[in-house]
């Protein structure tokens, strides 16, 4: 599979997770998780979301301008929904507050992607 396929399909995936997700947030969650959690939830969807378009995006760079560092961005846009995203669910669901630790690692991971993705653009050719 070529690599601008793979990240337009997992974008897809993200983009039906982050819905899904969402919905479950807000009809599902209320009266059972405190309001703080709750509002951890839907930071969560919403950068779910916001990273699943940024993979359609790395999938249409890709063609364009393919290379080590389009993939890696995309990569690095997965890493950090599964970490960040995943954590704030995880935190949510169960109240673990010790999952909240491992929130700015994934936040990093999208800053590393945006990084690479804008330092290979603005090189040019």
């Amino acid at each position: 599979m070529r690599a601008d396929q793979l990240f337009f399909g997992l974008g897809s995936v993200s983009a039906l997770v982050a819905v899904a997700a969402g919905a479950f947030g807000a009809h599902s969650l209320k009266g059972w998780v405190p309001e703080d959690l709750r509002a951890a939830f839907e930071t969560g969807t919403r950068y779910q979301m916001y990273h699943a378009l940024a993979l359609l995006a790395v999938a249409s760079a890709h063609s364009r301008w393919p290379g080590a560092a389009v993939t890696a961005a995309g990569w690095l846009f997965v890493a950090g929904t599964i970490v960040f995203s995943g954590s704030l669910y995880a935190l949510a669901l169960t109240g673990h507050r010790w999952l909240g630790a491992l929130t700015p690692l994934g936040g990093a991971a999208f800053l590393l992607g945006w990084l690479t993705l804008a330092a290979r653009m603005l090189r040019g050719n």
